[in-house]
């Protein structure tokens, strides 16, 4: 997640630093790209933010331990559009 501090300080786009966030945090290529482009459209930029400083502080290891420092910012939404772009990205019923 310390890739998305690069968004903060001036990336234009935050959907790479959002999928190389994802990829550090041990989610594969694949997955961390489908799940950035639908958690860029569904997260504010102060979501986005708040997860980013959550990456500065260590790193997680896999998809379970992410949503579970994700729950420290007790903000349900980033927990719920996290979890469900996994689910459906895993799956391929992303669109």
């Amino acid at each position: 997640m310390i890739a998305l501090t690069m968004f903060l300080s001036g990336c234009s786009t935050p959907e790479a630093p959002v999928r190389a966030g994802l990829i550090n945090a041990g989610i594969d290529q694949h997955t961390a790209t489908c799940m950035a482009h639908r958690m860029v459209h569904r997260l504010s930029l102060l979501q986005l933010r708040r997860m980013a400083g959550l990456g500065k502080a260590s790193h997680a290891r896999d998809l379970d331990q992410l949503l579970y420092r994700l729950r420290s910012l007790n903000d349900p939404a980033i927990v719920n559009v996290t979890a469900s772009s996994a689910a459906l990205c895993v799956t391929g019923l992303a669109g």
